[in-house]
């Protein structure tokens, strides 16, 4: 496959030498990416895989893939005229800035100035999926303060997961769990013991071709709505699986081969992340989502030696049950405060404190108190 062409997007007054934004006309990353990008066997979510895999299947119509370079930090973005936003997806677990090796905090903030002259004059810049713990995030919102920018934080998506203690193994995990996931695991685990047949896939080939198509079968007569980019969670799965990350898991009928239920992870950084599950809906009181979610928990703790598990994106209830520990996705609004639109956004801002600020007084105020309005 070429590499991919890349047109430089002129940059009026941008700050700081290097400082230039780059418009993808392929889906894929250049070559010149790769010294910012996680090398194999590091981080799968901060590597090509991930990256060459949303830009190919995951990008929303209408929207251009946009590298801001700042210094020696990339940060992929998305464009729609001269609006930028991260480059993030319904699928994306975390988005942080790309630092080149060798970048401490005073070049991330240096990169983080930057990129406040590249967004200057532009409507405002929306960055989402991150993390309050990212020491990358942590230099560059500094840089975009000094650039004079505006940043308004809001709250993103929930984040279930937990650390493992090495070594522990399956059933001090499993005596953690509530009882009754417990209870539900033990029997139901003999069930599909005598009834199901479990199949891990690991590795590119046509076994992991099979688990693919039983996935599908498995969320289509399943409960979850159309995926936003079908071709995703195949193409993942395949890149993942080239990269060693890839636990993917199917569980079918021994009778007659139906599969039941699938999921697959990915492994990376010795923590396993869900990505995706489903389970056949017609077959719910065998429970055969729970019996793989056990499975694939029980091998990755025994065979891959994972020290954390993470269930991705949303505060499902079920999420809970295997995970004790909640921690927040957040998101910036980065504001020009000169350009209309910023003016306009930072009006949307104040008033919405203003709301806020005015609902927290009345909660307040004793119940026989008269308040302001209610004559």
């Amino acid at each position: 496959m070429p590499s991919a062409t890349v047109t430089d997007v002129p940059v009026a007054g941008a700050a700081g030498a290097g400082a230039r934004l780059a418009r993808l006309e392929e889906p894929r990353l250049p070559g010149w990416c790769d010294r910012y990008l996680a090398p194999a066997g590091g981080d799968f979510f901060a590597g090509r895989g991930w990256y060459d895999t949303v830009l190919a299947h995951a990008v929303p119509q209408g929207a251009v893939p946009v590298l801001a370079v700042c210094g020696g930090v990339l940060l992929p973005l998305l464009g729609q005229g001269r609006q930028l936003r991260a480059l993030a997806t319904p699928y994306t677990l975390r988005w942080d800035p790309l630092p080149a090796p060798g970048i401490g905090q005073a070049g991330l903030r240096e990169a983080g100035r930057a990129l406040a002259g590249l967004l200057r004059g532009r409507p405002p810049t929306r960055l989402e999926a991150l993390d309050d713990a990212s020491p990358a995030m942590d230099g560059i919102t500094g840089g975009l303060r000094a650039g004079g920018l505006s940043l308004d934080r809001y709250l993103h998506f929930g984040n279930w997961w937990q650390p493992l203690q090495p070594g522990a193994g399956w059933m001090a995990y499993l005596a953690e769990r509530p009882s009754a996931l417990r209870t539900t695991v033990a029997r139901k685990l003999a069930r599909t013991a005598r009834e199901s047949r479990f199949t891990l896939v690991t590795a590119p080939g046509a076994a992991l071709e099979g688990a693919i198509d039983a996935y599908h079968a498995v969320r289509e007569r399943s409960w979850k709505p159309p995926e936003p980019a079908p071709a995703f969670d195949a193409a993942l799965m395949r890149a993942a699986a080239a990269a060693g990350a890839l636990r993917m898991g199917v569980l079918h009928r021994a009778s007659d081969g139906r599969p039941l239920a699938a999921q697959y992870w990915v492994v990376t950084g010795s923590c396993g992340f869900l990505l995706k599950l489903s389970h056949d809906e017609a077959e719910r009181a065998a429970s055969p989502g729970t019996s793989l979610t056990a499975m694939m928990i029980r091998h990755m703790i025994e065979e891959d030696g994972v020290t954390g598990l993470d269930f991705g994106r949303g505060d499902d209830p079920y999420k809970r049950l295997w995970v004790a520990d909640r921690r927040q996705r957040f998101g910036l609004m980065v504001t020009d405060p000169w350009h209309p639109a910023g003016m306009l956004e930072l009006a949307r801002q104040i008033a919405r404190r203003g709301r806020r600020q005015a609902m927290s007084w009345r909660q307040a105020a004793p119940a026989g108190e008269a308040r302001e309005g209610d004559a």
